[in-house]
């Protein structure tokens, strides 16, 4: 059997990153003296590894914070139909009652825009 190259893949997710570095950091150190990776030109473990912990627990709270934020989002989607409802009629009642001057819908907030629409591209055949 032949010797191969071997491709040595770093993970992309940020957890896994922080894994393995703490894999890494953790022989470097147990290695002590002898470890290779003290010749290693503008890295240096003993200022990076330190960091490793700090890194992985910030992430650690991110995902609870994305958690929490996922969270809050599907409770806010609970009440969006009956917001957007009130919206659009109030609009449309607002539109009715100011037929000749529908700029008066700004006072109540709506963006009143009085260019043309731009015409919406056909289809080619």
């Amino acid at each position: 059997m032949g010797r191969t190259d071997g491709r040595i893949a770093v993970p992309r997710n940020v957890e896994d990153v922080l894994d393995l570095a703490t894999d890494v950091f953790t022989k470097h150190t147990d290695d002590g003296e002898l470890s290779p990776l003290l010749k290693l030109d503008g890295v240096n473990w003993a200022v990076v590894g330190p960091t490793i912990p700090t890194a992985l627990a910030l992430h650690k709270q991110a995902e609870r914070f994305k958690s929490q934020m996922e969270e809050a989002y599907r409770e806010r989607d609970l009440y969006m139909p009956a917001i957007e409802e009130a919206v659009k009629a109030s609009r449309n009642l607002l539109k009715a009652h100011n037929q000749k001057n529908p700029k008066r819908l700004g006072e109540w907030g709506f963006k009143v825009s009085d260019s043309v629409q731009a015409p919406k591209p056909t289809k080619a055949k």
